[in-house]
C-alpha cells in the first residue's frame, strides 16, 4: 500500500510493491508495455561506482518529493524505467525502442543502465506509460520536470503538449487536454543537446573528458512527476524576508482566479501559527486567463535568524480559496535571514549575514557523481556531501558551473550551508586580459533566460546567498549589464559578476583565482575582496579513482599526510589575510575528486575523506569561529 510521509514522500510496502510489480509485469502497463522490466535493468559497468548505486533500483529510485519547497500533497512520480531510443536527428520519431533507462539517471551515466554518448547530431527519445489516478477525475493534470538537458519536446498520446530549452531549470506543463478520459496514457520525450558543440550553458561538459573537464549529461536528470491542480491554482511564489522589520513579504502568481477567490498565508512556528494574512485575488476566471500577482507582508515578531550555526527555518502555508472553499493548498517554508557588503569597525568591506561580518569558507562544489553524473543516486547521497562540508568545519559551498535538484538546496536550507550559485558556463572562453566575448542575439537569448531562470527559480531559498554569473572569462559577455540585471532581479543577494581572472570593477566583490595561493585582492572602496578558488592539492587514493593513472591536479602528493602537511601550510597563509589585508571569503578546491581530477577533500566515490576530518575541521573553524585576524601595530 503507499503511505505518506511528513516531507511529502510516498512509501510503499514490501508485499504491496512485490505483488503490484508482478501484476505490472504481466500487464505491461510499465516500461512502455514490455513484460519484466524490472528484472532486465542493472546498472551499466561503469568505472567507479558510489555505495549508494546498491540502493537504487526500478522500483526505488528518488522516490522522495522533489520540491520541498512548493509541497502539494498529491503527487504521482514517474521516475523508473522508460523505452529509449538513439537517432539521427532528421529521423523523427522512432520506429522501435533500444532497450530500457532509468529515469532520471543520464544516458552516460552508468545508473541510467545504458551509459552511451548521444552526439549534437542525434537525437534521444523516451517513452513511458502511466494512469491517472481514478481521486484526479476533474482536475487540471500538471506534467512536471527537475531539469531535461538541454532542449526538449513533450507528446501526451501523440499530442505536443509543449517544449522547453535549458538544461538546468525545472519546468511545467498543463496536459489536461491531451489525457484520455480513462485507461493508459503515454508520455514522449525527445531531447537534443549539443553539449560542447553549442553554445547554451553547459557547465564543465565536454564530449572528450580530459582534465577539468567531465562527461556530459544528455536528456532527463531530475525528478519527473505529475499532479493534480484546480482551475484556480498557485502557480509561482516569491519569498522575501526582511529581517529589519520583522517581517516576509509573500508575493503570488495565482492562475485562473476571479473575484470570488482569496489568498491566504500562514507562517509557522514549529506548527505553532505565528501570523496569518489575506487577501483577495483578482483577475479574469477560467484556465486560459491571464495569471495575477498578489502580494502579502506578515509580520514576523521577535524573529528567529538562519544562519549556519542555528538554521531555523519558518513553515509556511499558502491556501487559495473560492467562497470559503479551499481549492490549493501549499506547504513551504523560508528563513529569516540578511545579506550585505557592510564596513567593520575597522572600515574595511566584509560579507555581513544578520548585520553582523562573517568569513564565509568553504569549497568549490562540482556535483558529479561517478554513477550518476549530474545526478546522485540516492537522496541520500546528496544530503552527505552537504553533511560532511559541514563536518569538515566549512560554513559555505560555492556550487561550480552546475544548478542542483531543489532537494541539494533544501538541505542546505535545513543543515545550515552558506551557497555561492554559479551560472554555468558556455560559449567562447576568453584569457584574464581579452575583452568580453560577443555573443549571437540567440546566444545572448539562451543565457539571459536560463540565467534568469536559475535566480528565479531558486530565489527562496535562505542558503543561497551569492549570485556568480561568470566564472574565469568562460562565456564572459556584457558583465556589467549582466550584473546589474541579476541585482535588478534580486536585491536580496549579492552579486559576484566573475570570479577569477576578468574583474570588471562591478558587482560586490572582487573575486580572485589563486592556486595554489592563497592571495588577497586589494582594498577597494565599495567591493569586499574575497578568493574565489584556491588550493587543488592533489591525492589520488587507489582502488577509489575513475582510472588507475594518469590521474591529474594542481599540486601533486603520494601519502595522506603530505597532502595534510601541505593543507594545514595553506591555511596558515590564508589566516592573516583575513585581517588588514581584508580578505572576506575563501573557496578551496574541491570537495571531492571529479574524473581524472583528485584534487576533491574526498575521494570521487565519497569512500574516503584524504585528511584526518577532526585535524582539518579545526584549522577550517579557526577561521571563522574566531572572526578576522587582528594584526597588532608594529
Amino acid at each position: 500500500m503507499i503511505k505518506n510521509r511528513r516531507d511529502g514522500t510516498r512509501r510503499v510496502t514490501g508485499w504491496w510493491l512485490a505483488w503490484v510489480w508482478g501484476v505490472l509485469g504481466v500487464l505491461g502497463v510499465l516500461g512502455g508495455g514490455i513484460s519484466g522490466v524490472a528484472a532486465e535493468w542493472a546498472p551499466a559497468k561503469g568505472p567507479l561506482m558510489t555505495r549508494w548505486a546498491k540502493d537504487v533500483s526500478p522500483e526505488n529510485v528518488h522516490p522522495e518529493y522533489p520540491r520541498p519547497q512548493w509541497e502539494r500533497k498529491d503527487w504521482q512520480n514517474l521516475n523508473g524505467l522508460w523505452e529509449y531510443a538513439i537517432v539521427s536527428t532528421n529521423a523523427g520519431h522512432p520506429g522501435e525502442w533500444n532497450g530500457r533507462i532509468l529515469v532520471p539517471f543520464p544516458v552516460e551515466s552508468a545508473l541510467s543502465g545504458v551509459m552511451k554518448p548521444v552526439g549534437p547530431d542525434q537525437r534521444l527519445w523516451y517513452r513511458r506509460r502511466f494512469e491517472i489516478p481514478p481521486t484526479w477525475a476533474g482536475r487540471r493534470v500538471l506534467l512536471n520536470f527537475g531539469a531535461v538537458d538541454w532542449e526538449a519536446r513533450i507528446w501526451v498520446n501523440g499530442v505536443e503538449v509543449g517544449a522547453h530549452r535549458g538544461g538546468y531549470d525545472a519546468f511545467s506543463l498543463d496536459v489536461t487536454t491531451a489525457l484520455r478520459s480513462d485507461g493508459t496514457q503515454e508520455i514522449v520525450v525527445s531531447v537534443w543537446d549539443p553539449t560542447d558543440a553549442g553554445a547554451q550553458p553547459r557547465g564543465k561538459q565536454v564530449r572528450k573528458p580530459e582534465g577539468i573537464w567531465y562527461t556530459p549529461t544528455t536528456g532527463i536528470w531530475q525528478t519527473v512527476w505529475l499532479e493534480p491542480v484546480s482551475e484556480a491554482h498557485v502557480r509561482s511564489m516569491r519569498i522575501t524576508p526582511d529581517l529589519d522589520g520583522s517581517a516576509v513579504e509573500i508575493s503570488a502568481l495565482v492562475q485562473g482566479a476571479g473575484h470570488r477567490y482569496r489568498l491566504e498565508c500562514t507562517v509557522l512556528d514549529q506548527g505553532r501559527q505565528v501570523t496569518t494574512g489575506r487577501v483577495e485575488v483578482l483577475g479574469g476566471s477560467g484556465s486560459k486567463a491571464v495569471p495575477f500577482r498578489q502580494s502579502l507582508r506578515l509580520a514576523v515578531p521577535s524573529a528567529k535568524v538562519w544562519t549556519p550555526d542555528s538554521p531555523f527555518l519558518y513553515g509556511l502555508r499558502i491556501r487559495l480559496l473560492e467562497d470559503g472553499r479551499e481549492v490549493d493548498e501549499i506547504e513551504s517554508y523560508f528563513g529569516m535571514r540578511k545579506v550585505a557588503i557592510a564596513k567593520d569597525e575597522r572600515g574595511v568591506n566584509r560579507l555581513f549575514l544578520n548585520n553582523k561580518p562573517l568569513f564565509q569558507f568553504g569549497p568549490l562544489d562540482q556535483g558529479f557523481w561517478p554513477d550518476g553524473l549530474y545526478t546522485a543516486p540516492t537522496d541520500e547521497a546528496l544530503k552527505h556531501d552537504i553533511r560532511m562540508t559541514k563536518e569538515l568545519g566549512f560554513n559555505m559551498a560555492r556550487k561550480h558551473v552546475k544548478v542542483e535538484p531543489d532537494r541539494w538546496y533544501y538541505w542546505c536550507d535545513r543543515m545550515g550551508l552558506l551557497v555561492w550559485q554559479d551560472m554555468p558556463s558556455g560559449e567562447k572562453y576568453i584569457g584574464a586580459k581579452d575583452p568580453d566575448i560577443q555573443r549571437s542575439v540567440e546566444s545572448a537569448a539562451i543565457f539571459e533566460a536560463e540565467l534568469r531562470a536559475m535566480v528565479e527559480g531558486l530565489g527562496n531559498h535562505p542558503s543561497i546567498v551569492m549570485w556568480v554569473p561568470y566564472n574565469e572569462g568562460w562565456g564572459q559577455w556584457d558583465t556589467a549589464r549582466i550584473a546589474s540585471l541579476v541585482k535588478e532581479w534580486d536585491p536580496t543577494r549579492l552579486v559576484n559578476s566573475a570570479s577569477g581572472w576578468t574583474d570588471r570593477k562591478v558587482g560586490d566583490v572582487h573575486d580572485i583565482h589563486v592556486y595554489p595561493g592563497p592571495g588577497a585582492p586589494p582594498l577597494e572602496a565599495n567591493r569586499a575582496g574575497v578568493l574565489g578558488e584556491y588550493g587543488g592539492l592533489g591525492l589520488p587514493v587507489k582502488g577509489h579513482t575513475w582510472q588507475s593513472e594518469k590521474n591529474w591536479g594542481y599540486r601533486s602528493f603520494t601519502t595522506a599526510e603530505a597532502l595534510t602537511d601541505a593543507y594545514l601550510k595553506l591555511n596558515d597563509r590564508l589566516h592573516p589575510l583575513t585581517g588588514e589585508a581584508g580578505l572576506a571569503a575563501a573557496i578551496y578546491t574541491q570537495t571531492t575528486d571529479v574524473e581524472v581530477e583528485v584534487n576533491g577533500l574526498m575521494t570521487y566515490d565519497r569512500a574516503q575523506v584524504k585528511m584526518p576530518l577532526s585535524t582539518i575541521a579545526e584549522a577550517n573553524r579557526r577561521l571563522f569561529d574566531a572572526g578576522f585576524v587582528t594584526v597588532e601595530e608594529p
